[in-house]
C-alpha cells in the first residue's frame, strides 16, 4: 500500500508560506521581482531621427526643384496679375538638358555642340513665365512670351505683328498701345528673335521693363511657368495663359 502522504500525491505544497530563520524569527518569502526596464536604445533613436531628417530634406529639395512660390511686385502684368498676389511656378514644365554634355567629357569631344532636349515643351507664345532678370540675375521677373526664336516681330502704330500677322491680345486693357523706343531693336522695324532667346513683354505695356528695353531673353534664364494663384484666397485659381 502506497504510504505517500495525500498532499504529495495531489501535488499540494504543504510547507508554510514563511519559514523560520535560524534565530527563530520568521522571514517572509518575497515575490519574484519584476524584470528591470530594458535600457533606452539611444543609438536606434538617433538613427531614426537622422533618417527622418534626411527624408524631410530630400522631399523639400525635390518639391523645391519642381515648384517655387513667387510674389507679384509691381503693376507690369496688370490687368492679368496684380501686385501682392502669390503664385506657384511650375519649374518642371520647362525642364531641359544637354544631351551632348556627357560626350564633351571624353577626350577629343570637347567641341561637341549643345543638343538641348525638352522632355515636355519649351516656352510657348502666350505663356506667362518667371525668369531671372538679365541685368541682375538675383531678381526674378514675370512677363508674357510674345515671340519665339526665329519669329519675326514688328511693333508699330501701337500694335504688335507676329510673322506679319497682327497679334490678338485680349488680355490687354482697351486702347492700350504698344510702343518701343527707336533706339532699341524693336523700334527699328521688323526684327527676328535670335536663336536661343524669346521676346517677352508685360501686359501693362505702358509700365513694364521687358524685352523692348533689354532685348530678347535667353532661354537659360527661364525659371518656370506661372501656374497657380494661391493668395489672396479670393483670387485662387490657375494663371490665365493665352494661345496665339
Amino acid at each position: 500500500m502506497d504510504q505517500t502522504p495525500p498532499h504529495r500525491r495531489l501535488g499540494i505544497n504543504a510547507s508554510p508560506p514563511d519559514a523560520p530563520a535560524a534565530d527563530g524569527s520568521w522571514e517572509p518569502i518575497l515575490d519574484d521581482q519584476p524584470d528591470e526596464a530594458p535600457p533606452v536604445r539611444v543609438r536606434s533613436i538617433v538613427r531614426e531621427l537622422v533618417e527622418t531628417a534626411i527624408f524631410i530634406l530630400l522631399v523639400f529639395f525635390i518639391v523645391r526643384g519642381i515648384v517655387q512660390n513667387f510674389k507679384i511686385e509691381g503693376s507690369s502684368m496688370e490687368p492679368t496679375l496684380h501686385t501682392g498676389q502669390y503664385i506657384l511656378v511650375n519649374k518642371l514644365i520647362y525642364f531641359h538638358f544637354d544631351l551632348n554634355a556627357p560626350l564633351r567629357l571624353l577626350p577629343g569631344q570637347e567641341s561637341q555642340p549643345q543638343r538641348i532636349i525638352y522632355p515636355f515643351h519649351q516656352p510657348r507664345r502666350g505663356d506667362i513665365l518667371v525668369f531671372e532678370y538679365p541685368r541682375d540675375v538675383s531678381k526674378d521677373y514675370i512677363k508674357r512670351v510674345i515671340g519665339l526664336s526665329g519669329d519675326t516681330l514688328d511693333i508699330h502704330d501701337g500694335k504688335v505683328f507676329l510673322n506679319k500677322v497682327e497679334l490678338s491680345e485680349p488680355y490687354l486693357d482697351k486702347d492700350v498701345a504698344t510702343a518701343c523706343l527707336g533706339s532699341r531693336v524693336c523700334g527699328q522695324g521688323p526684327f527676328v528673335v535670335p536663336e536661343g532667346t524669346i521676346f517677352v513683354m508685360g501686359d501693362n505695356r505702358n509700365n513694364s521693363s521687358d524685352s523692348r528695353e533689354w532685348d530678347s531673353l535667353p532661354l537659360d534664364r527661364v525659371v518656370g511657368q506661372a501656374w497657380v494663384i494661391y493668395y489672396p484666397v479670393s483670387n485662387w485659381g490657375l494663371v490665365p495663359h493665352h494661345e496665339y
